[in-house]
């Protein structure tokens, strides 16, 4: 029995995880149970498996009822006695992560069946049936499916024996020395595991064999490289590549000035760390105060929201196998983002035009998982929408991705918004330094003090760079004191000017 390295609750009301990648079961029924983990190791799409839930009930369109139905005490044993039996008739043998979970003060069964390592793999139709021949089953959205005979299915999934999606492989240049506990401390307290309070009981390898992110008899660990990517201090010294360039040129890719700077460590670190720079010296916001309004005009050069999306975008679906950085290029009037190699080739390029882009496979499965935990990603298939909702409601011109004939490579281009260099003798044009900005965006909440937005920002209520962004947003009345009789008052407050209706 283990813990899980994710939080139960996110779980459970699919907060983190896909509803197709967790299927409830009221009570402990064998037979369909073994086909759902069955399909689940076969993880034909590369989603990275799933969960069964032993004990939880749903409702007619598949969402948890709580509190759930349980599973009695003393029953417990009974079904990891018999869940070890009927999972050795699936062939070749495959085994769940099982943990015993407690919610609303019932039991619950928790089993985490991850991506097989040798797959495909089949089961009895009936585990506790005299007749035992096998099939096999894939997940089908949020089904589970017997695999017809001959089918094209059947097909696809045996070209995948023996293949393993490449996060997911054995990193032979690392050891286990080189995953750090203090990386991995930090995961599991950001995502809010259980499994953080046994980090200091139990051995790096076990703690390791619970996340599965190693492999290997105890003999000889090797990390997988889904743990070196996370949790390792310099993933691009076993994994070449492994790492965001971001190159600024100012006067355009012909030009004779560049400035480079790489982002290296775990590439959640790196995603963040890129995003911070990119924030602090590309991303600026300008206010337009018009003449005829009370309500300034405000955008973005390029919204931030969409550059993290595509960053996240290409630091999943990369190949970790080749050597080339993801690219982050800023030019005068655009920002191009480059991953390597290109999309599935079940993508087709009125797909990509479109929009429309939700891949056959996933290149890699596990990645995916660890970013939704951490809150970088909202799942398969949001990417691409969503840098196109984010551009329109900032009012920049239309995202473009594209990618080669022989796809070595995806493109994403964010073109800057069409406004930021218009200059007009009728508007007063201002340009926002973050902070700023960031004091507006907090403010439209409602009014706050001092010290309340500071703790909102994350610095002192006493820093020069707070203080100088309220002095000049109250200069240019884009905030305003609730007691500007008073400015020192011990009630003092901030707001944004109050809108005036159009009547």
């Amino acid at each position: 029995m283990a813990e899980l390295p994710i939080n139960i609750e996110d779980l459970l009301r699919q907060r983190t995880v896909e509803g197709e990648r967790i299927e409830y079961k009221t009570g402990w029924n064998p037979a369909p149970i073994m086909r759902t983990l069955c399909a689940f190791a076969n993880d034909f799409e590369n989603l990275g498996g799933g969960y069964v839930v032993i004990g939880q009930d749903c409702d007619e369109s598949g969402r948890p009822v709580f509190p759930p139905a349980g599973v009695p005490e003393d029953s417990l044993d009974r079904i990891q006695q018999e869940l070890l039996r009927y999972c050795n008739q699936i062939q070749p043998p495959y085994f769940p992560i099982l943990s015993i979970q407690t919610v609303e003060n019932r039991n619950l069964i928790v089993l985490w069946a991850p991506g097989g390592q040798n797959r495909p793999y089949s089961v009895p139709r009936d585990v506790t049936a005299s007749h035992k021949e096998k099939h096999y089953y894939i997940r089908r959205y949020s089904s589970t499916v017997q695999v017809v005979e001959n089918s094209e299915d059947q097909r696809e999934l045996l070209s995948l024996t023996a293949t393993v999606p490449f996060d997911d492989r054995q990193c032979q240049r690392a050891t286990i020395d080189d995953l750090k506990i203090s990386l991995i401390r930090s995961y599991l307290n950001e995502v809010g595991s259980d499994l953080l309070s046994e980090v200091d009981e139990l051995s790096l390898v076990n703690i390791c064999r619970q996340m599965q992110i190693v492999d290997g008899g105890d003999e000889v660990v090797r990390p997988r490289n889904i743990g070196v990517l996370f949790f390792s201090n310099d993933p691009a010294k076993f994994l070449p590549g492994a790492q965001i360039d971001v190159v600024i040129f100012p006067d355009g890719a012909g030009g004779d000035e560049l400035i480079e700077k790489t982002f290296e460590g775990p590439i959640d670190q790196q995603i963040r760390s890129a995003l911070r720079y990119v924030q602090n010296e590309v991303v600026v916001e300008k206010v337009i105060k018009l003449p005829d309004r009370p309500e300034a005009k405000r955008f973005f050069n390029y919204p931030l929201a969409a550059i993290e999306e595509a960053l996240v975008n290409a630091m999943y679906h990369r190949g970790y196998d080749t050597p080339e950085p993801v690219e982050v290029r800023v030019n005068p009037d655009r920002i191009e983002i480059v991953s390597y190699p290109g999309p599935d080739p079940s993508i087709r390029p009125e797909h990509l035009r479109d929009g429309l882009v939700v891949a056959r496979r996933y290149r890699n499965r596990r990645i995916g998982e660890f970013f939704k935990e951490l809150e970088l990603t909202e799942g398969r298939g949001t990417g691409i929408p969503k840098i196109k909702r984010v551009m329109v409601s900032n009012g920049s011109p239309e995202p473009s991705f594209s990618t080669d004939d022989i796809r070595s490579h995806f493109l994403v281009v964010l073109p800057m918004h069409r406004e930021f260099s218009i200059d007009s003798s009728s508007d007063e044009l201002l340009s926002l330094s973050a902070m700023e900005s960031n004091i507006l965006e907090i403010l439209e909440s409602g009014e706050l003090g001092r010290s309340e937005l500071a703790d909102r920002l994350g610095v002192s209520s006493r820093a020069g760079s707070m203080k100088r962004a309220i002095d000049r947003l109250i200069d240019v009345k884009l905030i305003e004191f609730t007691l500007p009789e008073t400015p020192r008052s011990p009630n003092q407050r901030l707001r944004l000017p109050a809108r005036k209706s159009d009547s």
